[in-house]
């Protein structure tokens, strides 16, 4: 079992902001297929997620995992495990 089936949520993104101090904002991309007209859709969020070591920048490809709420919308994290 590897470490990240242990958390609760795990999320892959694209950063598209990293201007916030150890704040950096992930674009979550999920595609489904539509229940009547069979087409697939695309849906995007935006997660805040924790980045203590400010080291992700804009376009980098990461994954976020469900944390302690860090702030009002800060309640993920950057998952730094291989």
């Amino acid at each position: 079992m590897s470490a990240v089936e242990n958390f609760k949520r795990t999320l892959k993104g694209t950063v598209v902001s990293d201007k916030a101090d150890q704040t950096v904002v992930v674009k979550v991309q999920r595609r489904y297929k539509h229940p009547i007209y069979s087409k697939f859709v695309n849906k995007t969020k935006k997660y805040h997620a924790h980045d203590a070591t400010n080291s992700a920048k804009v376009g980098d490809v990461v994954t976020i995992i469900e944390s302690r709420p860090h702030s009002k919308l800060k309640k993920w994290e950057l998952f730094s495990g291989k």
